[in-house]
């Protein structure tokens, strides 16, 4: 999925699709180390994926928490 797919979920629902990636990478994962995985491509694309939802969901909770707002007499001290 691309970003701006990922934009259009709740945050409810990126916790849920997260959670839901990890347990497949780790089938994944598991599927590597016998040797019987079909595409290991898969694991970076879902690593990727989980990466992009975990910045989607970081990037909301910044637009939440107001910045302090910092004057020019601040800085020079």
């Amino acid at each position: 999925m691309k970003a701006f797919e990922f934009r259009k979920l709740s945050d409810v629902e990126l916790r849920k699709r997260i959670q839901e990636e990890q347990e497949s990478l780790s089938h994944l994962k598991f599927q590597s180390v016998i040797g019987q995985i079909q595409n290991p491509m898969k694991i970076g694309q879902i690593r990727k994926d989980i990466a992009r939802m975990r910045t989607i969901l970081r990037q909301r909770e910044f637009e939440q928490v107001p910045q302090p707002v910092v004057t020019n007499t601040e800085k020079a001290q």
